[in-house]
């Protein structure tokens, strides 16, 4: 596990950098010692991933899958704390839009914020998530005790930041995926390369739609 913060989650057990638990997200200090492991995508098909690649989503579509206000989503592209992955906003007129993988991180940040951590915290936890595969995510828990974020793999991992004894806050990173995948797939999505309205998407139409046309 890797986390960002000052410092580990109150003596717990088997964490810091290079023990046997869950590692502290300290940005690029924290790859020192853990290795990168490489993007991948879920066996079952890619139908997330394709779907982040070539749909995009605009900001009142993003706002609602992520439970967030459109102020917060405006003043979190204005600092860079979650940017548009797929087009960025460039004078009046243009329309920001996000990519799957952006609305998670959205509603990721919303719930960190909402329990208190803190803003540079969540910034390194962000970066992370940007640098992890798809199939990473998947099985990803991240952790907060308010001062620092882990990554948790592993249930074992969970286990020792709990014996910690103090307050621990947890996002299972794949729960929150499903929940964004659940609520976009009842609003418009964008085709990323023709700007076609994909109304009442599910993501999995699209990946079915063009395996059905290379048959």
């Amino acid at each position: 596990m890797r986390s960002s913060g000052g410092g580990t989650a109150g003596g717990a057990p088997g964490l810091g950098v290079g023990g046997s638990g869950p590692y502290p997200l300290h940005g690029s200090a924290a790859a020192d010692h853990v290795p990168q492991r490489p993007a991948a995508v879920p066996s079952g098909g890619g139908a997330t991933s394709m779907a982040s690649e070539e749909i995009g989503y605009r900001g009142p579509t993003a706002c609602a899958a992520a439970g967030i206000t459109y102020r917060q989503l405006d003043y979190w592209a204005r600092t860079g704390l979650v940017e548009p992955s797929v087009r960025p906003a460039h004078g009046s007129g243009t329309q920001r839009l996000y990519s799957f993988r952006d609305v998670v991180v959205l509603k990721i940040v919303k719930r960190f914020l909402d329990t208190g951590v803190s803003l540079q915290n969540i910034r390194t936890a962000v970066q992370h998530l940007r640098e992890r595969g798809f199939r990473d995510l998947e099985r990803m828990t991240l952790m907060s005790d308010g001062a620092t974020v882990y990554e948790c793999t592993s249930p074992d991992e969970v286990h020792a930041l709990l014996q910690g004894g103090q307050g621990i806050f947890g996002i299972a990173v794949g729960v929150v995926w499903r929940d964004v995948e659940s609520a976009l797939s009842q609003l418009h999505g964008e085709r990323v390369d023709t700007g076609e309205t994909l109304v009442g998407h599910n993501p999995a139409d699209e990946l079915a739609r063009r395996r059905n046309r290379a048959v």
